[in-house]
């Protein structure tokens, strides 16, 4: 079980989940990023821009399903943090929240526990016209971290993705938790 593997893992475990985007291996003209996808349901996911956590449990603004955080494109300020219940939630705020993204806008996204059963195809397409090639896969308890942006022409190199398989499975019902770190080049116009 997930929770024994987190126990035993003690303080090394927890001081890695603390670690964040170093700032410091990026050009002037990109922002740093780190993200974690949630560890089944039990470790939620973490979001990390510049060496500062926007999003996470510490912080207590994470939750089931797709967690999402909206950033300037420009200046790296936090526009807006949210997560999105995809199993007994609904997927409309989804939906409202993608719509509302502005040109220019850099997004990020993170799995937690079950990200796809109430996905629409219209939050699917939505989510893909930021630059998830993913997204129109992604299934029951899968794991999933994307980086993309309002305005993008091109799919986004920032994704990763891992099937729920139970033949592979590391957390009995769930895959094992993803990460993603980069610089993301800040939007011009």
């Amino acid at each position: 079980m997930l929770q024994d593997q987190y126990d035993k893992a003690g303080s090394s475990f927890y001081l890695s989940l603390r670690s964040t985007a170093d700032s410091k291996n990026c050009p002037g003209d990109h922002f740093s990023f780190l993200i974690r996808s949630g560890a089944a349901n039990v470790v939620p996911p973490k979001i990390c821009i510049q060496n500062n956590l926007v999003l996470g449990g510490v912080i207590n603004n994470a939750g089931y399903g797709i967690n999402v955080v909206i950033l300037n494109g420009k200046t790296g300020e936090v526009i807006k943090t949210g997560h999105f219940d995809m199993y007994s939630g609904k997927v409309k705020p989804l939906i409202e929240l993608l719509k509302s993204i502005e040109k220019g806008s850099i997004v990020l996204m993170a799995s937690y526990d079950e990200p796809s059963s109430k996905l629409t195809e219209d939050a699917r397409k939505l989510i893909a016209e930021l630059g998830s090639s993913v997204v129109q896969s992604l299934g029951f308890r899968d794991n999933w971290v994307f980086v993309g942006g309002k305005g993008a022409t091109v799919k986004s190199n920032f994704e990763k993705y891992l099937k729920n398989d139970n033949m592979k499975n590391k957390y009995e019902n769930w895959p094992e938790l993803i990460e993603l770190t980069g610089c993301i080049p800040k939007y011009l116009d």
